[in-house]
C-alpha cells in the first residue's frame, strides 16, 4: 500500500463521520455527502499519489466533497427551493450556539428522527457518523448483514423522500432521541471493545471514538443523567481493558478473575466521577444501573471482595428498567452467586426462546451454570453452541479451555 492509500485509508477510518456531518450540513441530505465524500476519496485516490499527500487530508477531502456537492447544485440536481432551504439552515446553525461542538453530535439527533424504524436509528447513526459498515454491526444489533445493508439502504431514501430536516430537536422529543444516540455510542464502543481481541485493526480506534462522543455529549448536555451514566460505563469497561485477555495464551479472562492491579486506576477514577455526576440527578435508567453494577465490580480493587448482595439488587433493578436480553442473562449469572446454579438456570430458561437463541453470553452463562451443577453432558453441548457463536478469539479459546477442563475433571 502506498503512502498515498495509506493516508486517505487513515482519514476515512477516523474522520468519516466528522466529514458527513459537516457535509450534511451543507447539503441538507445524508445521502448527497455520502455520496460527495465519496466523489472526495475518490478524487483523493487518483491525485494524491500523483502529487503527494496534502499537509491537511482532512481538509483537503471536506473542501474537494464540498466542491462537488455544490457542482451537483449548481447542475441543477437540487431544487432552487432546497438551496435557499439550505441558505436558512446554515444561517441558523450559524446564530446558535450548540452545547455540543462537534458536528457529528447533531447528525446523530438527525438520525434518531421519529420518522425513523426505531431499530435502525442506532445503524444508521453509527454508519452515517462513524463509517462501520453492516457486517461490523450485524452481532451487536443481532441482525444478520445482508438483511441489515438492505434496511439501512432503505430507510436513507426514506429520509430524502419525507424531507426529514435537519435540526436539533426540543423538549421531549429531543429526551426520546437522545436515548438513541446513546444508544448507538454504546454499540460503537462494543463494536470496539470486542474487535480489539479479534484483530480488527479499527477496533482501538472505534472505542476510542465511542468514548470521545459520550464524553462530547456528557460535556455538552450537564443535565443528561444517561449520558453521564453511558460514559462511566464506558470508562470501568475500559479500565479493565489490560486484565481482559491472558498475556500467554490469549484467552479472555472473566472479570472475577482478572488481576485488579493491571487496571487502570486512573480511568476508574474518571468513571467515578461520571457517575456522582450522574447520581446528581433525580431520574434513575439503564447506563446509570449498568455503570453502578461496574462500580461494585470496580471495589474489589479496593477491598479485594465482590459484594454479591449489591450486585443482586442491581441487576434486578436493571431487569425492571430494561429488560434486555443482556440484562436478564446477567441477573441469571448474578443469582449463580447468590442463590446458587439451580435459581440460575430457571433464570436462564426464563428467558424467551427468540430471544436467547442466537445470544452467545447466554450460552456461554448456560454452560457454567450447568458445569456447576455437575451435568457435563448438557455442559458440553451449550459450551459447543458458545464456541460457534463467538467471534471473540479471546473468548472461544476461554471458553474452549474451560469445555476441556470439564472434560477432565
Amino acid at each position: 500500500m502506498t503512502e498515498a492509500s495509506r493516508a486517505i485509508e487513515r482519514v476515512a477510518r477516523l474522520s468519516y463521520g466528522k466529514l458527513v456531518a459537516r457535509l450534511v450540513a451543507r447539503t441538507g441530505s445524508l445521502a448527497d455527502a455520502e455520496d460527495a465524500l465519496s466523489d472526495a476519496l475518490i478524487a483523493a485516490l487518483e491525485t494524491w499519489p500523483a502529487t503527494g499527500v496534502p499537509e491537511n487530508p482532512e481538509a483537503w477531502l471536506t473542501r474537494a466533497a464540498k466542491n462537488r456537492a455544490i457542482d451537483r447544485a449548481r447542475s441543477g440536481a437540487l431544487p432552487t427551493t432546497y438551496e435557499h432551504e439550505l441558505t436558512r439552515m446554515a444561517e441558523e446553525r450559524a446564530a446558535t450556539s450548540a452545547p455540543a461542538t462537534d458536528p457529528r453530535i447533531p447528525l446523530m439527533f438527525v438520525c434518531a428522527h421519529p420518522a425513523i424504524d426505531p431499530s435502525l436509528r442506532a445503524p444508521l447513526m453509527l454508519q452515517a457518523v462513524l463509517g462501520l459498515d453492516a457486517r461490523r454491526m450485524a452481532s451487536v444489533f443481532l441482525i444478520p448483514p445482508g438483511t441489515l445493508s438492505q434496511r439501512l439502504t432503505r430507510v436513507k431514501a426514506k429520509i430524502e423522500t419525507a424531507a426529514v430536516t435537519f435540526d436539533l430537536p426540543e423538549g421531549r422529543d429531543f429526551e426520546d432521541r437522545m436515548g438513541d444516540v446513546l444508544k448507538a455510542i454504546y454499540a460503537a464502543y462494543a463494536v470496539g471493545y470486542n474487535g480489539i481481541p479479534a484483530g480488527d485493526p479499527k477496533a482501538a480506534g472505534l472505542a476510542h471514538e465511542a468514548i470521545w462522543l459520550a464524553s462530547l455529549v456528557a460535556a455538552g448536555y450537564p443535565d443528561a443523567a444517561e449520558a453521564h451514566g453511558l460514559f462511566a460505563l464506558m470508562l470501568f469497561a475500559e479500565a479493565r481493558r489490560p486484565a481482559r485477555t491472558d498475556s500467554t495464551t490469549g484467552a479472555l479472562i472473566p472479570l472475577e478473575e482478572q488481576d485488579t492491579s493491571l487496571w487502570d486506576a486512573a480511568l476508574m477514577a474518571d468513571a467515578e466521577k461520571a457517575l456522582r455526576n450522574a447520581s446528581r440527578h433525580a431520574s434513575l435508567g439503564r447506563y446509570q444501573l449498568e455503570a453502578s453494577i461496574q462500580a461494585v465490580h470496580a471495589a474489589r480493587q479496593r477491598t479485594g471482595n465482590t459484594d454479591w448482595s449489591e450486585l443482586a439488587l442491581l441487576s434486578a433493578g436493571l431487569v425492571q428498567v430494561a429488560p434486555t436480553i443482556g440484562a436478564l442473562t446477567g441477573r441469571a449469572a448474578v443469582l449463580a452467586e447468590t442463590e446458587g446454579p439451580r435459581a440460575a438456570l430457571a433464570a436462564l430458561h426464563a428467558i424467551p426462546e427468540d430471544a436467547r437463541k442466537a445470544y452467545q453470553p447466554w450460552w456461554a452463562t448456560l454452560a457454567h451454570v450447568l458445569a456447576r451443577l455437575g451435568d457435563v453432558e448438557p455442559a458440553c453441548a451449550a459450551f459447543d453452541r458458545a464456541i460457534g457463536l463467538s467471534d471473540d478469539p479471546a473468548a472461544t479459546r476461554y471458553l474452549v479451555a474451560r469445555k476441556a477442563w470439564l472434560l477432565q475433571s
